[in-house]
């Protein structure tokens, strides 16, 4: 199982240097929000899947919910910003 996990948590490790070179090189600023969104979204699994392999998911579970809190309240503020006619 711990194998598994493993290679699970490499995979998104991988894929979170994806969605960072989109964050960096996307298209327009709203690709660029959405790439960091995904990038927050992987990380908070990877933390997930670390809880698993140390077998203190409690501990973990607790981090990734503050984790997905920020991630949220970051998303939904540059949202609000660029709503408002704000230039990045």
């Amino acid at each position: 199982m711990n194998n598994f996990l493993l290679c699970l948590g490499i995979g998104l490790f991988a894929l979170v240097f994806l969605c960072l070179y989109r964050g960096i090189f996307g298209p327009g600023i709203l690709n660029r929000i959405a790439a960091i969104s995904a990038i927050g979204t992987k990380t908070l699994v990877i933390l997930l899947i670390m809880g698993f392999m140390y077998n203190r998911v409690d501990m973990f579970v607790d981090i990734s919910m503050v984790y997905a809190l920020l991630n949220f309240i970051g998303t939904i503020t540059a949202a609000k910003y660029l709503e408002i006619g704000g230039e990045i």
